[in-house]
């Protein structure tokens, strides 16, 4: 244990340390206990007696009866002497605790605390100060020996340089002050710095000992500590007392500051007023919180101290007259009453400064406004240059003086407003009240001008308006006659110039009539020119007279007189005998033109008839087979003959086209053909001639090649006549499809079939021709797809297929060729075999090749 001197303790050297208790040793002589407290010699006196007595239990126990005997010590149970003079080191080291405990702890008390706690408490407030020195027990606490040298520091700090100690040298630091407190304290080195510092956990008993020593040696300092509290504990009461007493300050800031809420300056600004606003709220925000606060406080402070004196045995306070609880009170109900009139007044004044403040605002306003709106208009009231005006401006101005004059009329309100809000501003005593006056005075000043001057205008301008109403009338009467004889010349000058176009001789007479009867009015046209002009001097006489100035043209006119007297001379002079002339000439080429009419007429009339009777015979030659056909051949050739010889005829007639198409002659109405039309009609009967012809051979062709007969040759005729309603030499799909119905064919695909057959280049209709090719197909025996398909079976040897080699084995060349066509498609074909049987229905029109 730490608490048994390891080397030497007490100048005693090492020995155990039960022999030094149950032995009578004289090297073990203690006086007294750490505490001060003297032990009984009496007690111990039997312990010492010499080394040659080897039974210690014969001849110590009575002095250690003795000890028990002692006091302090009566009441320790269960410690028997016979125990300690055996060396029971249990009962032995629990005596010496618990006298330890007995003499030098048990007594220690601080505040509400005694003994193990008190000793706590009080090193720790002892130690509080000090850096790295946390005491909560009494075993690590002390382990670094700061909390050691805090002590000793604490009660001697010249004894300890506390600042110099290292927190990780502990084995120093406790060497330190175990030295410093044997040396200068008397207190006896119990403890050993290595032990201390070696042991996980150092014996808190050893270590409350040695701390115990310190307590009582530093005791007396305690007792002036505790006797220094209690004079200072009196003070602060007596001082605290004391200010209480000195707290009734707050009536005088209460007088203070209802002078300050009950003053009324008015301000003339808004943000003036608003500052002092300001300064209310700050007043309240600020200052007032703290003295409601004290006022409170004050109460309480009163109650306390009356209190306290009462408890310390002092005389109660009794405030000053005027500064009791109630006075107080009072004050303070004056100080809101001034507040809150105070407040009344700013908000009061507030507005009043943002009334006058608004309608200042609105005086400015509506005085620029109406100043803006009156700018530049005296100038232009006093204006006089609508004397070079015309009517319609003079009109415009006086519409445009109407209007000011409503707008003035409008105005009117707002200069009564200016001059009402004014006079409120001067009630209200607005601190700028001269400056306005000033402004109000000028605008209605100006106002007054203003009437003035429109009066004085509307005069004159009505005025103005009725000379010129005088001149506009003249204008207009002059504009009203002038623009139709200007119209008229420009007319007549327009017809005299125009370069007419006649085709007859009743044209060209109807504008010579025309013109004859123009050159009749030239007299009455000359006198209205003159009346025109008559108007036009008068209105620049009155201009004259009156000092106005006439616009440089008649405004509802461009015609001037000048104008008038130009197109008139022109008209009179060169246009009209010119006229004459042109009339004249056009007059004689009218007369030639009508003897090449009459020649072309007359030629015309006689080959155009010519022409369409020949077509209608040969018509019916094609229709009516009558005889032969080689009959009907030879009368059409003699036809044919005919028209050759007739062709000088025509001929002739070209010639006369030729000289009206070089006169210009574009109708004749003497004949109703034209050359056009007579060339058309000669090449239709050329064409239907030889048509004709050609249609008959094929027909000798066909019959011959087909066998037919002369009367069924007839007989097609007579049908496709019947067929053919029209007459139109060609049957059309519906009147075909009657036919092949009536032959017994069906069916929309057979009826297309067919006719892509006898109308192969897709015309839409049938000739004679090809209805005798598909009659004589119909009724006459000859090849057919499937008789094709039959010999091309004999030369494939009845095989479905036939090959290359094998056509050109049976064929000539050129034919073998020919047929080399489609592949054949079927499973049971070779190599290069060929479809026969589509290549033969294609040749007859049923399939696609």
């Amino acid at each position: 244990s730490p608490a048994i001197p390891k080397k030497q303790r007490l100048g005693l050297r090492r020995q155990p340390w039960e022999c030094g208790i149950g032995m009578r040793s004289p090297e073990f002589r203690p006086t007294s206990l750490p505490s001060g407290i003297p032990l009984s010699l009496c007690g111990f006196r039997g312990l010492f007696h010499p080394k040659q007595f080897r039974n210690p239990r014969i001849l110590i126990p009575p002095g250690i009866h003795s000890l028990g005997q002692n006091s302090h010590l009566e009441s320790i149970p269960c410690v028997f002497p016979a125990e300690i003079v055996d060396g029971n080191a249990k009962m032995t080291l629990g005596m010496i605790w618990t006298i330890i405990l007995r003499f030098a702890i048990q007594d220690i008390s601080v505040e509400e605390t005694s003994a193990k706690e008190g000793l706590l408490l009080w090193c720790q407030r002892k130690t509080a100060p000090y850096k790295n020195v946390n005491v909560q027990n009494f075993h690590i606490s002390w382990k670094d020996g700061l909390a050691f040298n805090a002590l000793i520091h604490r009660h001697r700090p010249e004894l300890i340089e506390y600042d110099k100690l290292r927190k990780d040298d502990p084995v120093t630091n406790l060497n330190n002050a175990f030295e410093v407190a044997e040396k200068y304290l008397d207190i006896p080195k119990m403890l050993d710095a290595e032990d201390i510092v070696g042991t996980l956990r150092p014996d808190e008993k050893a270590i409350m000992t040695y701390v115990s020593c310190f307590y009582h040696a530093f005791s007396g300092a305690q007792k002036a500590e505790t006797a220094a509290n209690r004079i200072c504990k009196v003070l602060a009461v007596n001082q605290e007392n004391e200010q209480l007493m000195e707290d009734y300050g707050l009536l005088a800031w209460i007088q203070r500051t209802i002078p300050w809420l009950e003053a009324r300056d008015p301000q003339k600004t808004i943000p003036a007023m608003q500052q002092k606003l300001e300064d209310f709220r700050e007043y309240r925000r600020v200052h007032k919180p703290p003295k409601v606060q004290e006022k409170c406080q004050l109460e309480i402070n009163f109650n306390t101290l009356q209190t306290k004196l009462r408890l310390s045995g002092r005389p109660a306070f009794m405030p000053s007259e005027g500064r009791m609880v109630s006075d107080i009170g009072a004050g303070w109900q004056r100080l809101e009453q001034a507040e809150k009139g105070h407040e009344e007044w700013l908000l009061t004044e507030l507005r009043r400064l943002e009334r006058l403040d608004h309608l200042a605002e609105k005086f400015r306003q509506k005085a620029s406004i109406h100043e803006g709106w009156t700018e530049g208009k005296e100038v232009a009231l006093r204006d006089r240059d609508s004397g070079t005006a015309s009517l319609a401006q003079v009109r415009a101005l006086l519409r445009k003086h109407e209007a000011f004059e409503s707008d003035l009329a409008a105005h009117q309100d707002r200069v009564e407003q200016i001059a009402a809000i004014a006079q409120e501003l001067n009630e209200l005593d607005y601190y700028d009240s001269p400056s306005v006056n000033a402004r109000c005075q000028k605008i209605c000043d100006q106002w007054d001008l203003l009437g003035s001057l429109t009066h004085s205008r509307r005069e004159a301008l009505e005025k103005m308006e009725k000379q010129l109403e005088t001149i506009d009338e003249l204008h207009l009467e002059y504009a009203k006659r002038a623009a139709p004889f200007n119209n008229w010349m420009e007319s007549a000058m327009e017809d005299l110039q125009d370069m007419f176009i006649v085709h007859t001789i009743e044209e060209i007479q109807g504008l010579i009539a025309a013109h004859e009867q123009f050159k009749s009015t030239l007299g009455d046209a000359d006198r209205e020119r003159e009346a025109i002009l008559g108007i036009q001097g008068e209105a620049q006489r009155l201009a004259e007279l009156h000092g106005l100035q006439l616009p440089a043209s008649n405004p509802y006119t461009s015609v001037t007189a000048q104008v008038i007297n130009s197109k008139w001379e022109r008209v009179r002079s060169p246009l009209v005998p010119k006229r004459d002339q042109a009339l004249q000439e056009e007059q004689n080429r009218q007369n030639s033109n009508e003897h090449l009419r009459r020649q072309f007429g007359s030629q015309a009339n006689r080959v155009g008839p010519w022409i369409q009777t020949k077509m209608e015979e040969i018509g019916r030659i094609s229709i009516e087979m009558n005889g032969t056909l080689e009959d009907q051949l030879n009368h059409l050739k003699e036809y044919e003959q005919n028209i050759v010889e007739y062709k000088p005829n025509l001929e002739l007639l070209e010639q006369q086209h030729q000289l009206v198409q070089e006169a210009l002659i574009f109708d004749n109405q003497h004949s109703n053909y034209t050359m056009e039309h007579l060339r058309v009609g000669w090449e239709q009967l050329l064409t239907t001639i030889a048509r004709t012809i050609n249609e008959v051979e094929n027909q000798i062709l066909t019959r011959d090649a087909k066998g037919i007969s002369q009367e069924q040759m007839q007989e097609f005729r007579a049908s496709f006549n019947h067929l053919d309603k029209d007459h139109g030499g060609a049957l059309g799909p519906e009147e075909f499809k009657a036919c092949l119905i009536s032959l017994g064919y069906d069916g929309d695909a057979e009826f297309q079939r067919i006719m892509a057959v006898v109308d192969p280049n897709g015309s839409g209709s049938v000739t004679f021709q090809a209805f005798i090719d598909f009659m004589s197909r119909e009724t006459t025996d000859t090849d057919t797809a499937e008789q094709v398909i039959n010999s091309f079976r004999v030369l494939a040897g009845d095989k479905n297929y036939i090959t290359a080699p094998e056509l050109r084995r049976e064929l000539p060349a050129a034919q073998a060729e020919y047929c080399i066509v489609a592949p054949y498609p079927g499973p049971d074909g070779v190599p290069g075999a060929l479809d026969y049987k589509s290549f033969s229905t294609a040749l007859y029109g049923e399939s696609d090749l």
